[in-house]
């Protein structure tokens, strides 16, 4: 029993002195530190002036937006009744389903290569200068400076056709524009919904050039949007031009056919009546035909009607909601926040620097 007492006194005794060493300890590295408070304050007072330093050369990055509506106009039901009709004739009215822009996909367009680069070759204005977006690009980023250094480089152009005179140059203008929409891709442009639930898309592009921005984020949209609207429509508009050729041609045998019977009774005013073969025969055909070339041309002038009606369907409604306009919004570095955080950083590193350095010290002894 006596034993029992003997070591839980000895326990309590080792956790009291370990206490103690602790607390001791901790005074101790706070005495130290203070001894040493002029140099945390130094460190703390350039690593504020380095962060505040940083904010006020930073440039402030100019954002652009346009939001639109984009409706496909869908509803392919009023015409399903019609396609039969407009198919016995071997005419395609285009009310299947789905496409290759439906839904989501438009969001695709606006990010891949082909847009982009074709964006990029679009003339800009800048303070009322044309120049290709790409060129500017190239002369916000000094990007000429450094291909001095490269004798292929060195006198490289640009063109909107995108068509130069040989294959080398043609390489090196293509591998310029991949690797500048890259980049674009990854730090400029941003796509997206506003809400899943709406049709309302909004794109984004960023960038340390109010003008560029500006121009790049109209441009593209307005090159994505044409491009969208010609493909989604192009197989309707092909199949109401193949009728509309078909109603004149058709119109225009008709009108033949007429101008015929009137010419064959306009040259036998006065016909023998033993020879009528000269006068019936001819006009009957004419007659015939232009009978046969009214039927056609009714059941043409109904399908092209019917074409033409898919064709408005067809067409998606793009309206822009919200364009940028100058001055864009700016977003830029806190000075103020910068200059506590580079402050607080640079403190922090001097007192680890100084625990490390006391605790190799020690060791060495």
């Amino acid at each position: 029993m006596q034993e029992n007492t003997n070591i839980n006194t000895s326990y309590t005794v080792n956790e009291s002195n370990s206490l103690k060493d602790l607390i001791l300890n901790i005074r101790d590295w706070i005495h130290y530190f203070l001894s040493k408070k002029y140099i945390i304050i130094l460190f703390g007072l350039l690593g504020g002036g380095l962060g505040f330093t940083y904010a006020l050369l930073k440039k402030p990055v100019y954002i652009a937006s346009t939001s639109f509506v984009l409706e496909t106009g869908g509803n392919k039901g009023a015409l399903a009744s019609y396609s039969g009709i407009a198919s016995a004739f071997g005419i395609d009215l285009g009310c299947g389903g789905g496409g290759l822009f439906e839904g989501e996909n438009i969001l695709e367009l606006y990010r891949s290569r082909t847009m982009i680069s074709r964006t990029l070759l679009t003339e800009g204005n800048f303070d009322g200068k044309k120049q290709l977006l790409i060129d500017r690009y190239i002369d916000k980023h000094g990007l000429r400076k450094k291909w001095k250094e490269k004798p292929e480089l060195k006198g490289i152009r640009f063109a909107s056709y995108n068509k130069y005179s040989n294959t080398r140059q043609q390489l090196l203008h293509d591998s310029i524009i991949s690797s500048i929409v890259k980049e674009i891709n990854k730090n400029y442009l941003e796509v997206g919904k506003i809400d899943k639930k709406l049709n309302i898309i909004k794109i984004t592009v960023t960038s340390n050039d109010e003008l560029f921005a500006k121009n790049f984020n109209e441009k593209l949209v307005e090159n994505v949007n044409r491009f969208y609207l010609e493909t989604k429509t192009k197989k309707s508009l092909e199949n109401v031009q193949i009728l509309q050729a078909k109603v004149d041609s058709v119109r225009n045998i008709l009108t033949g056919a007429v101008h015929r019977a009137v010419a064959v009774a306009d040259a036998t005013p006065n016909q023998n009546l033993t020879r009528m073969t000269q006068r019936v025969a001819p006009i009957q055909n004419a007659t015939i035909s232009a009978e046969v070339n009214k039927q056609v041309l009714s059941t043409l002038l109904q399908n092209l009607e019917l074409g033409k009606i898919t064709l408005q369907k067809e067409t998606p409604l793009i309206q822009i909601v919200d364009a940028p306009v100058l001055p864009l919004q700016k977003k830029g570095v806190s000075k103020l926040l910068m200059l506590i955080l580079g402050g607080f950083l640079a403190g922090l590193l001097s007192v680890i620097y100084l625990m490390v350095r006391r605790i190799i010290t020690s060791a060495l002894r």
